[in-house]
């Protein structure tokens, strides 16, 4: 099959995407820690954690339960009861990252950065968890479309295809998707992409000064459940729209993303972070 060939626009705005998306993280954690004079170590312990609790536990444990065949093992009972109901499955899907990534966060404020009783900790914390979440789901999928899209240019993208389907023919569907995708790509997906990034790290920038005060005042430990539920429901939302429970236009899904992002971001900074501002530190 002749695939459409990539413009040189579509490609430019693809290298820009890249770039962003794995430079612009990295240039805000540097110049956070300088600024503040932070302990560049409290990023990435913020990176860290977000590998270790959602990418190495989280997703394989959700996977297992409710896509064990991504896993390799057989349907259970569990996982079709689940999946033979929408708004479980959704509710699911947003509860996972909800108690592992926040968890995450308080198991880092509980341990290796306990000694760290200065207010910005949190928002290293959350510059390093977002920062780095941007980096591996954006940045490398970038590079990864620079790579297809110079393969459908070269005419072997086919090829590729061809083999994939040879060993999973329900992906033969999804290659040809993808070219085409890359084909229409346009500056309105880009903004989308970046606006949606821009607002998810708010809401770990601000998800994480909600743990960071829930660690370190015990009358103030109820912010751990409630960044677990804020996370829960605004992943829900998503899981929502992939289940078709709910058909939001993908502005009104950032909409949801932005309003999520900005509410606890901005409620964390003002009533906890600012409030704190030439306080003791204990």
């Amino acid at each position: 099959m002749e695939f459409a060939k990539i413009g040189n626009s579509q490609m430019g705005l693809l290298v820009s995407g890249a770039v962003l998306f794995t430079v612009v993280p990295l240039i805000i954690a540097i110049v956070w820690t300088v600024k503040k004079k932070e302990k560049f170590t409290s990023i990435l312990v913020g990176a860290a954690c977000f590998i270790l609790f959602a990418l190495i536990l989280e997703k394989p444990l959700q996977n297992i339960l409710v896509f064990p065949t991504l896993m390799g093992l057989g349907d259970h009972a569990a996982a079709g009861f689940i999946n033979a109901r929408p708004v479980l499955w959704a509710l699911i899907l947003g509860l996972f990252p909800g108690v592992f990534e926040e968890t995450g966060r308080l198991v880092a404020f509980k341990t290796v950065l306990r000694n760290r009783k200065n207010r910005e900790t949190g928002i290293s914390y959350g510059i390093g968890h977002g920062g780095i979440e941007v980096i591996l789901t954006m940045g490398i999928t970038y590079i990864t479309y620079i790579a297809y899209a110079a393969m459908i240019n070269s005419g072997t993208f086919g090829n590729m295809i061809a083999q994939v389907a040879a060993q999973a023919p329900e992906q033969e569907a999804n290659g040809y998707a993808l070219a085409a995708q890359l084909a229409a790509f346009s500056a309105g997906d880009m903004v989308i992409g970046v606006a949606e990034r821009i607002f998810a790290v708010m809401f770990h920038t601000g998800a994480s000064i909600l743990v960071f005060y829930a660690c370190r005042d015990k009358k103030k430990f109820w912010l751990y459940p409630l960044a677990i539920l804020l996370h829960t429901v605004m992943d829900s939302v998503a899981g929502l729209q992939m289940a078709g429970v709910i058909a939001l236009s993908p502005v009104m899904l950032e909409v949801v993303v932005a309003v999520f992002g900005s509410a606890v971001f901005f409620g964390g900074y003002f009533l906890l972070y600012k409030k704190d501002a030439g306080k003791e530190q204990v």
